[in-house]
């Protein structure tokens, strides 16, 4: 197996204060770059993992700077999967208004699902009642990386 084959495994924990999204896009945007992931899809991850920690922060963590958000960025040479974490309530997805139905079009927020669900391939929400949120996303490499 090629080393472009074996998975790279990066992890990243920072506490729920809104000033440290900054701090995970520039973790996610370098390691990518830095594997040799093209610039349009390191944008779409960005993008993604930017809303759901977001969320993680502001809802599931309720800007508790004791909580903490961790991600797991696992890249092989045709993928790239992401998994964050918050220690919040948890929450159900099924609940999230549709933002494209006519009475939310005008709302500020609700929008990030959504979002996430247009630039990422998968998209999966583990919702664990008093133990916080998973969301797990996957994006395909086109092109896979070399090695």
């Amino acid at each position: 197996m090629s080393a472009a084959n074996s998975p790279r495994t990066y992890l990243l924990a920072v506490p729920s204060i809104p000033d440290r999204i900054t701090e995970v896009d520039d973790f996610l945007e370098s390691t990518l770059r830095e594997a040799g992931v093209v610039e349009e899809t390191i944008a779409d991850v960005a993008i993604a993992v930017t809303e759901i920690v977001n969320n993680a922060i502001d809802h599931g963590n309720a800007g508790d700077p004791e909580k903490m958000v961790n991600l797991s960025v696992v890249l092989t040479a045709g993928e790239l999967k992401i998994e964050v974490a918050d220690e919040g309530g948890g929450f159900d997805p099924g609940a999230v208004a549709n933002p494209l139905a006519q009475e939310n079009l005008l709302r500020e927020v609700g929008r990030g699902i959504f979002i996430v669900r247009h630039l990422m391939d998968t998209v999966e929400i583990e919702a664990r009642p008093g133990r916080g949120t998973t969301v797990r996303i996957t994006k395909k490499l086109d092109p896979p990386l070399s090695s």
